[in-house]
């Protein structure tokens, strides 16, 4: 790919964004989020690192544009937020390949999603110096030039849909779901992609158990391309692989105040339609890691005679008392903790804190619309909108202020009905015989994201159940948010038995 030679150098405090698209491109107006991304200059799509939380993550500005259109400007100041630096102004000097994103999707918030319109990847550099250099003769571009300290990027593509791998045992699934649809007011389509097991094809009249896969946070469907077949030997299921993407981020496969009736879509809608026409015979399993580790626990939990076992792996909080290190019953502030210090997000196997909460809520921030870290579709923003209540507005209200921190203790009652160790402890009377024998949880003692806390609180309740639970919970020393306790025959294997009983 042809990139751009470098623009202009400019010193820091005179940048000032302006994004313009392509004629024909965008003809109606419309709303969104206007994302412009500084890489390095051997980047060839900026974009795509949106979403890079480290501390040398690329620097990402972001400005709502309302009514845009092609023939109109939407422009980023320097005052407009970015993250890492907290705002344009600030950004370090250097050179960078710059690429420009309109954030439009109404369903899916992913900046990647199909729909939403790129620039090309252009070349600068930022200079402290105060002298601005036009480019030389013949750099610049038509539609891409620095002029006076003023960036101009033009949309010229649009992102296409993804790409699903054509093969004999995958099936690309989409649905419209009629409770999801009833939600939204409008069409909202399930997606999901099939695994067919050996003999499907031959073998017309054999009916196979399902499982049901859920990836890790924002994992989308046509990642089954990645899965093979297992072999003739080993157990035979249909493996349905879910879509972790809506339109206000992971709708986390359960019912919810904002997201909507997302488990009685899938309960009820998907699954039957998948169990009938590719001759499932109603025993299904349910697995998945880190958000998908939270989800598979919870599909169980919620629905405890739908499925007969679950297999999760470092699953992301069941416990709200270490909802990572918040407390959500005690503490009155995300980004500090107890003795004032910044809290931790992610760490290092040797418990070095690789960034903290604040820090990853500003790219939030930076993301979704309004400067609103509980619209950026990204991991806390779907925490919010799954757990919490909907706003007046009809948007989710957030659990604490973007700017401070400070959390609201008033919405707590709601998200506390997430908690799957307390719905268990409260309703395990009722729910003990429906579960017996099948929940399994693994999870590292050093996870990256302090996910073994709640799943240690999980553990201690189960200890003293009664009756017992008669499942597994599994803790592996020093190892981290990756570690996975069996591969996939094993599961397999143990899936096998479990639709046997």
């Amino acid at each position: 790919m042809m990139l751009a030679a470098i623009l202009l150098v400019v010193a820091t405090d005179g940048l000032r964004i302006e994004v313009t698209a392509a004629k024909g491109l965008l003809p109606t107006p419309t709303n969104g989020r206007m994302l412009v991304v500084f890489s390095t200059p051997d980047d060839d799509e900026p974009y795509r690192s949106v979403g890079e939380i480290g501390k040398d993550a690329p620097t990402v500005v972001g400005a709502d544009a309302d009514d845009f259109a092609s023939g109109r400007t939407s422009t980023i100041d320097a005052d407009a937020l970015a993250f890492p630096v907290g705002t344009l102004a600030k950004i370090k000097p250097g050179r960078y390949r710059v690429q420009a994103l309109f954030d439009r999707s109404r369903d899916i918030r992913l900046p990647a999603a199909s729909g939403n319109l790129l620039s090309a990847a252009v070349e600068i550099e930022i200079n402290p110096a105060s002298v601005v250099r036009n480019p030389p003769e013949g750099n610049a571009g038509k539609d891409n030039s620095l002029k006076g300290g003023v960036l101009r990027l033009q949309l010229a593509r649009t992102i296409p849909e993804p790409k699903e791998e054509p093969r004999a045992d995958i099936r690309y699934i989409k649905l419209r779901s009629a409770a999801l649809s009833r939600f939204w007011g409008h069409d909202i389509f399930l997606r999901a992609g099939l695994l067919l097991p050996v003999g499907w094809q031959t073998d017309r009249e054999r009916r196979y158990p399902l499982r049901v896969h859920i990836g890790g946070f924002g994992g989308r469907y046509y990642e089954v391309a990645g899965w093979r077949t297992a072999g003739a030997k080993e157990p035979r299921f249909l493996t349905l692989v879910l879509d972790g993407a809506g339109p206000l981020g992971d709708p986390y496969q359960v019912d919810s105040a904002n997201h909507g009736p997302w488990g009685e879509a899938l309960t009820r809608e998907l699954i039957p339609h998948v169990e009938k026409e590719y001759r499932g015979d109603g025993r299904r399993v349910v697995d998945g890691a880190s958000t998908g580790g939270w989800v598979s626990l919870a599909l169980q939990v919620f629905y405890p005679d739908f499925f007969r076992g679950c297999w999760s792996h470092c699953p992301d909080p069941v416990d709200f008392r270490s909802f990572q290190l918040m407390n959500l019953y005690r503490d009155s502030n995300a980004y500090v903790n107890a003795t004032g210090f910044e809290r931790a997000s992610m760490r290092t196997l040797d418990g070095d804190t690789l960034y903290t909460v604040r820090h990853e809520v500003l790219l939030e921030r930076v993301l979704g619309r309004g400067g609103r870290w509980e619209l950026s579709g990204r991991d806390w923003a779907s925490w919010n909108a799954v757990f919490g209540p909907r706003g007046k507005e009809g948007l989710p209200k957030p659990l604490w202020n973007g700017a401070t921190g400070v959390i609201d203790t008033t919405l707590i009652d709601v998200w506390k009905k997430y908690d799957l160790r307390l719905k268990l402890e409260t309703d395990w009377k009722t729910l003990a015989p429906k579960l017996r024998g099948k929940i399994r949880v693994y999870v590292g003692d050093s996870d990256d994201y302090f996910l073994n806390n709640a799943v240690e609180r999980l553990k201690d309740f189960f200890d003293r159940a009664k009756p017992p639970y008669e499942g597994k919970i599994e803790f592996a020393r020093r190892r981290g948010h990756n570690w996975r306790a069996l591969n996939n025959r094993q599961m397999l294997e143990e899936m096998a038995e479990a639709v046997s009983r």
